[in-house]
């Protein structure tokens, strides 16, 4: 088999033959009948605002019906997947269901002892590192990639900052596999230099650093970053040229918010001229991430109060995470794995702590008396179906029987 026919990163141009079994596996009636209204449903002494973008983006759309091609592309080859084709626990059972199998995860990147060269293996929408690319490669596997262009897109950035000698600043959680794939890319060019920071009080760190008040000086920086950080970072030489990426699901407002206090730090220290020339920064969260962002803020901001928000997806789900700390700023706020978590019977929820991140269970999660008014978004790795589902469990709550809405 040559090269071009182990790599395949347009399908296989089968998605009218896995059209039906997809919407079967994922569509959701409940969530048609929010659309047909206006993203609003009233049903008995309950209201249900859904916000106007939400559920599966693009990307992830394009990474599950890619892998539902594979299958039907190779039905008696076996087929595995480098980790989890995106962070939803139904979608991944689902291929699972197909005999697909999950690659686990090594001390650099993924095993892949038991491909073969007559294997196929499926790169998830978050990318794979340079490491697990060149090991594939090398094993002679079809590949199917289906990394997200947001994602690719955000790779020629990384690409052009280490190309050019820049340490790559990136907002991100440093053990995502999003993140990782991420920083690999400067292992094009010798030298090349990342360091990952999670949030703005790591940043603080980095710009308390470069105005030399970082305590500890390098071995305290060390210390605290190496696992964040390329293996040969040196605070004192590579935060002289920087610029600034992100993890396409962090929250947009804290990277652009990251990006322009690091540069400023640059520019007290340095003065304007040496900030110009060595400090850069670009916004790449990705368009769907953004929309579901402000898709939140928008509904937030309407004049009607909600009484309670849920935000459904995956615990593991960054875009998820982070469109339930932008809710649970204005109102009460449960990010729920999936509609299972909502007990009708019991009147409680089972939810992420958006401030903690632990789980948790409570009752009297929503109003059991009187009108209630409930806000819902969803993750970009939650199916329609699971969202409908949700509907579903937030009426029977309050006793609404589904059959009996026109």
């Amino acid at each position: 088999m040559t090269a071009e026919s182990t790599y395949f990163r347009k399908g296989f141009g089968l998605k009218t033959e896995v059209e039906a079994t997809l919407t079967a596996d994922y569509d959701g009636h409940l969530v048609d009948l929010l659309l047909a209204r206006d993203h609003t449903l009233v049903a008995g002494p309950v209201t249900i605002r859904l916000a106007k973008e939400f559920g599966f983006c693009y990307g992830v759309e394009r990474a599950v019906e890619y892998a539902y091609q594979t299958r039907a592309k190779f039905p008696d080859r076996r087929i595995f997947l480098a980790g989890e084709i995106i962070h939803n626990p139904h979608v991944n059972a689902k291929l699972k269901d197909m005999g697909i199998v999950f690659l686990s995860p090594s001390e650099k990147g993924f095993d892949y002892s038991l491909v073969e060269p007559a294997d196929v293996v499926i790169l998830p929408a978050f990318g794979v590192t340079i490491h697990d690319f060149e090991m594939l490669r090398a094993k002679g596997c079809i590949m199917v990639d289906t990394t997200c262009g947001s994602v690719l897109n955000v790779w020629k950035r990384v690409d052009a900052y280490a190309r050019d000698g820049f340490t790559c600043l990136i907002h991100g959680k440093y053990y995502h596999e999003e993140t990782r794939a991420t920083a690999s890319q400067v292992e094009k060019y010798e030298g090349g230099t990342y360091l990952v920071v999670r949030d703005m009080s790591e940043a603080e760190d980095v710009i308390a650093y470069i105005e030399g008040r970082f305590p500890g000086a390098r071995e305290g920086f060390l210390g605290k970053y190496a696992h964040a950080a390329s293996p040969h970072f040196d605070p004192d030489l590579h935060l002289q040229r920087v610029g600034v990426a992100n993890q396409t699901t962090m929250l947009a407002r804290e990277s652009l918010a990251i990006g322009e206090a690091v540069g400023q730090a640059m520019e007290r220290v340095y003065g304007a001229p040496h900030r110009a020339e060595h400090f850069r920064t670009f916004d790449t969260i990705c368009s769907a991430t953004q929309d579901r962002q402000d898709a939140v803020n928008a509904l937030l901001a309407e004049p009607a109060a909600l009484d309670v928000m849920l935000v459904v997806g995956g615990y593991n789900s960054s875009n998820t995470i982070s469109l339930a700390a932008l809710c649970a700023e204005k109102v009460r706020t449960f990010h729920i794995e999936d509609a299972a978590a909502v007990d009708p019977a019991k009147g409680t929820v089972r939810f992420r702590d958006p401030a903690t991140g632990a789980e948790k269970v409570t009752d009297a999660w929503m109003p059991m008396q009187g009108p209630a008014s409930v806000g819902l978004t969803a993750g970009a790795s939650t199916p329609n179906n699971k969202i409908g589902e949700t509907v579903a469990r937030v009426l029977a709550t309050r006793g609404v029987d589904i059959a009996a809405i026109a």
